[in-house]
């Protein structure tokens, strides 16, 4: 776990109007930086990068954040890796607090690969200014209906022919770390002094470079002009680029994944830069290799709909059922899944050039849910008339099952299962061992009658925590027994969890950063949200506590602040004991203990009443 006490000396280390200008173009206006907002399409500036407040936020879509909002946000990073991000550009080494229970994490001690990222850069450049001069490559690339502009934002190149070319590029062609880019190939061939033989790996291929989240060349991809094999060669690992987890074109996807809504996952790159230049540039494709889990989390990061396109022939299923044991444990119920199989004959740019954008785009509509494949893999090619067939059904389902997540969708899918196979709902979810935590899940879901609805005592409390986290404070021993009858308790407990963890340095704009990455971060984006939309001089103070002239108001909201909270607490407290007075006092008879109860629940409201009679005046 990365310590608060060092994000806060990050964030107060780095530059957010630095760290943004690095994607956006930013341009002064009064106090603020002004630019296009890189998280929705728009044509009149309104994104605004604070200096003063170290924030960012956009008057068209709300997003909002600090540097390290930003990195996660417009580059897919996960929180640490953004915090490493900053923290190495800081000159910084990340801390880890130990876990509980357990040794801290190697954190900070990663190996250096600055050098290996410029070695990378010069050689894309090289092979970009190589294509110029090739006009065999040029041909290729025409033929196949690629135009110079599309070319040009892949940064497509060209190795020629010959074995060493990249000694051109390079003052030092022996060096090492030419070898460990996988630039360069060392033969067990020596030369008349001794010395091993050296050579290109890419010789006479377009060559595709592949981008990380930042914008980084990592590797590369070549493909071949005529008949040679293998059609396509990649970078082999490095320690830059590793296959399993980098999807080629993501870095030019982004914008256009946010603004479709979902992520397209085909098969090769040319795909990726011919739909870009057909009107689906929210493309991206595995590099070469099998879908992995690693890879849908990384698409899970940008969008909730992912569909992958597959040729229909066998092996383009087989990289489907891969693509689908891939998926299983992040089918969760806010997240949509499909699988499009275009005819045989068929690859996505072919089938958008014969039959059109529109034709193609209703493809991805109907492409047959993630549920719907699932099945289809279960019961295909089994007599499901026969107690053989069924069986057999039931054994194949069982690991596929037991790899989604237990929630509404695994449910579901179970049912539709046994509907299939003419079974028993429980005798099913029995037989593929998953019974039991459906059971569970049942059994813990309160019942709703007594469910605890979100009042909006709880809400403003809420809030009000999060506005201002060293309102925690006024949280006493009788507050917290109130929070036991809160509704979203587990957020009360989470928030105030941070809250003493940040302890004097808590703040709007630390805490946000922290709930981010937790859980429940869509929740209280949706609070940040409120938050920072209500009033434009709340909104300014928040984001800005410590300016001149803002310190003594914003310590009179914080008092205000704690107030509130704790009136919002009792109130919560009393409308939990007068709820439980009226069922008991419904019932026609009490029992002893219930006689006892109903009495110091009579007390405990009348005394919570005479407390809160000022306050409603006040209101």
């Amino acid at each position: 776990m990365i310590p608060h006490s060092f994000l806060q000396d990050l964030l107060n280390r780095v530059d957010v109007v630095e760290v943004v200008g690095r994607y956006v173009q930013l341009k002064k206006g009064g106090a603020n930086f002004m630019g296009l907002c890189p998280f929705h399409n728009e044509k009149s500036p309104s994104f605004s990068v604070s200096p003063t407040k170290q924030f960012y936020h956009c008057f068209g879509c709300g997003a909002h954040g600090t540097a390290i909002n930003f990195l996660m946000e417009h580059t897919g990073l996960t929180f640490p890796e953004a915090v490493n991000e900053l923290a190495q550009g800081a000159g910084l080494t990340v801390p880890q607090e130990p876990r509980a229970g357990g040794e801290a994490r190697e954190g900070g001690n990663w190996k250096p690969t600055t050098g290996l990222v410029d070695l990378m850069k010069t050689a894309c450049d090289f092979y970009r200014q190589a294509l110029r001069g090739a006009p065999q490559a040029i041909d290729y690339l025409k033929k196949r209906g690629l135009t110079g502009p599309i070319a040009a934002r892949f940064g497509l190149g060209y190795a020629a022919g010959g074995w060493q070319n990249l000694e051109a590029a390079f003052d030092d062609y022996r060096s090492d770390a030419l070898v460990e880019a996988g630039l360069v190939l060392v033969s067990e061939k020596t030369d008349e002094a001794g010395v091993a033989r050296r050579y290109d790996r890419f010789r006479d291929r377009v060559m595709f470079p592949i981008r990380n989240v930042r914008g980084q060349v990592i590797g590369f991809g070549g493909r071949v002009l005529d008949g040679g094999e293998p059609k396509y060669l990649n970078s082999p690992e490095t320690p830059l680029f590793s296959k399993g987890s980098e999807l080629y074109g993501l870095f030019e996807a982004r914008l256009a994944i946010r603004e479709k809504g979902y992520v397209l996952v085909v098969e090769g790159y040319m795909d990726v830069v011919a739909l870009a230049q057909l009107g689906f540039p929210n493309a991206v494709a595995t590099l070469g290799t099998a879908c992995t889990p690693v890879h849908v989390q990384k698409l899970m990061r940008q969008t909730d709909m992912v569909v992958f396109s597959f040729d229909g022939d066998k092996a383009g299923r087989r990289a489907a059922r891969r693509a689908l044991d891939a998926c299983l444990p992040h089918a969760a119920d806010n997240r949509t899944i499909k699988f499009l199989f275009l005819p045989a004959e068929h690859d996505p740019d072919s089938f958008v050039r014969e039959f059109g954008t529109d034709a193609f785009a209703d493809e991805v509509e109907q492409a047959l849910p993630l549920s719907q494949f699932l099945l289809n893999e279960i019961v295909a090619d089994k007599p499901l008339d026969q107690p053989e067939g069924r069986a057999k059904a039931l054994f194949e389902a069982k690991p596929l099952l037991a790899a989604l997540p237990p929630n509404a969708f695994r449910t579901q899918v179970v049912h539709m299962l046994a509907d299939r196979l003419g079974l028993p709902f429980g005798e099913v979810a029995a037989l593929c061992g998953i019974d039991g935590a459906i059971q569970r899940a049942v059994h813990d879901a309160p019942a709703r009658a007594a469910r605890r609805r979100v009042t909006g005592n709880e809400e403003r409390a809420l809030r009000n925590l999060i506005m201002y986290p060293r309102s925690a404070a006024a949280i006493g021993e009788e507050e917290q027994v109130a929070l036991g009858y809160a509704g979203r308790r587990e957020l009360f407990e989470e928030v105030l969890l941070h809250v003493r963890a940040l302890g004097e340095s808590a703040d709007f704009r630390l805490l946000s950063e922290v709930l981010r990455n937790t859980a429940n971060a869509p929740v209280y984006e949706e609070i940040f949200r409120e938050i920072l939309t209500y009033d434009e001089n709340v909104r300014d103070l928040l984001l800005a506590p410590e300016t001149e002239g803002s310190v003594e108001r914003y310590q009179n909201q914080e008092r205000m602040a704690g107030e509130e909270l704790r009136a919002a607490l009792a109130k919560l407290h009393y409308e939990a004991l007068r709820e439980r007075c009226e069922r008991l006092s419904r019932q026609s008879k009490l029992t002893t203990e219930e006689t006892t109860e109903y009495a110091d629940l009579l007390r405990q409201t009348a005394d919570l009443r005479r407390r809160l009679a000022p306050l409603a005046s006040r209101e």
